[in-house]
């Protein structure tokens, strides 16, 4: 409800009004000798009106205190358990593959090794390696976020 710009001001009403006036001036809205006058107005005001006067060019909020829009659509610090689950899965199913697959490529080197009577360069560990080393990096220190999930 709109005040009476002709009800007397209190004293709190006066400290209020210079609170805002200082804040304004932190946030580089006033110069120091604009922000003295108004103050020493402030105190020798007797109405609501007369502070309502003092602080008419200024925004009644401060826009620094508004949420960011950006901020409304930030990742969450705190991942859920439903999110949780199904990294675990995916990582699961990652190492599966890799289980698979190796078994498939070590049995090719084995058998090739015993049928040709020598023990052949281990080249299934180029498959093995590269491919562990990044499933276990992101085992052991998770996966990345992308913004758009």
């Amino acid at each position: 409800m709109p005040q009476n710009p002709e009800m007397r001001a209190s004293d709190r009403d006066r400290e209020q009004c210079a609170e805002v006036l200082r804040e304004n001036y932190a946030q580089g809205r006033l110069t120091q000798d604009e922000l003295n006058e108004r103050l020493d107005a402030v105190y020798e005001t007797r109405t609501m009106g007369g502070l309502q006067q003092l602080t008419a060019d200024l925004p009644a909020q401060d826009l620094y205190d508004l949420p960011l829009a950006a901020a409304k659509d930030s990742v969450p610090a705190v991942r859920t358990p439903a999110e949780l689950q199904r990294e675990s899965g995916g990582l699961r199913a990652g190492w599966a593959a890799w289980a698979t697959a190796n078994l498939v490529v070590f049995t090719i080197w084995l058998v090739s090794s015993v049928s040709s009577g020598e023990w052949l360069n281990p080249w299934f560990l180029w498959v093995a390696g590269p491919w562990g080393a990044v499933l276990l990096a992101r085992t052991l220190f998770g996966n990345p976020r992308s913004g758009g999930d």
